[in-house]
């Protein structure tokens, strides 16, 4: 497969304006999904970090779909040839929470375009900023890591697998099941059939079972901080995907306070002590 950098590349600097409200049902079905019992929610109430991302969803029309529950390649996003894409982390700034009830708007942008050959062929990166403000301002900006990348092939070498943190402070097991990626995929409205489709991602993109989606492991650890630390306030969370999760087994959030007493080391690990999300949160 041959690819055209100078061509995608010309997506740089393109733009897209989304405007939406933070309503409560969303935030009510994520609570639930993550199994807390927490009030139900009420205008004015401030949203959890992250949970913007239940929010300007991907509302493409069926027809638009492609084979593998995304939307045909194009638009705002440039059209990578390469059949994998993945959310391979996200740096993200809190400026203040976002309230239920308020009106949003989300403007994103198209940092940078990059290539490069990996262990078992092509990458592709694209980076992209998106900023989400209400009637009060800038409230979070979220730089979102994408990759591209090819379907496996006999003879690609195994990726080695790294060690996660020892000494966690907070844990909490989880055992992914259909129900749990359904629903997350419900409530992003996120078609990417690797998440519910069983015989697709074994069959035709070669997984050993359901993929936990990205965005889920970290929201499950941004959940962790809360449920240990309830009345912190977190300014700044980054995170990068490591290594895949698949629905075969359980897996573990894990974390602790680093000794300035603001920072969190958070991660999330398989069966094992293997590496899956890295992530660092900032509190105040």
């Amino acid at each position: 497969m041959t690819l055209d950098l100078d061509h995608l590349r010309q997506w740089i600097g393109r733009t897209e304006d989304r405007r939406d409200m933070v309503t409560a049902t969303p935030a009510q079905a994520l609570t639930a999904t993550l199994d807390r019992d927490d009030p139900a929610a009420m205008n004015g109430d401030s949203l959890p970090p992250a949970w913007h991302w239940l929010y300007f969803l991907p509302v493409h029309r069926q027809s638009e779909i492609g084979p593998d529950g995304h939307a045909h390649r194009g638009g705002f996003l440039p059209p990578v040839p390469l059949p994998r894409r993945m959310w391979a982390g996200s740096q993200l700034e809190f400026l203040r929470p976002l309230s239920i009830g308020s009106e949003v708007r989300r403007i994103s942008r198209i940092l940078d375009v990059s290539a490069k050959e990996g262990r078992s062929g092509p990458l592709v990166f694209v980076k992209v900023r998106h900023e989400v403000s209400d009637a009060r301002g800038l409230a979070v900006v979220d730089v979102h890591d994408i990759v591209y990348r090819d379907n496996p092939r006999p003879g690609d070498p195994v990726q080695v697998a790294q060690a996660a943190p020892a000494g966690p402070t907070w844990r909490r097991t989880l055992a992914p099941d259909d129900v749990l990626l359904f629903r997350y995929s419900a409530l992003t409205f996120n078609g990417h059939r690797i998440h519910y489709d069983r015989r697709y991602v074994t069959e035709v993109e070669g997984y050993p079972g359901l993929v936990v989606h990205g965005p889920l492991i970290a929201t499950l650890l941004l959940d962790l901080l809360r449920r240990e630390r309830p009345d912190a306030r977190v300014t700044h969370f980054d995170f990068r995907a490591v290594k895949p999760t698949f629905d075969t087994a359980p897996f573990e959030v894990c974390g602790r306070l680093e000794g300035d007493g603001h920072t969190v080391r958070l991660w999330a690990q398989h069966q094992g002590g293997e590496l899956a999300m890295d992530a660092t949160a900032r509190i105040a």
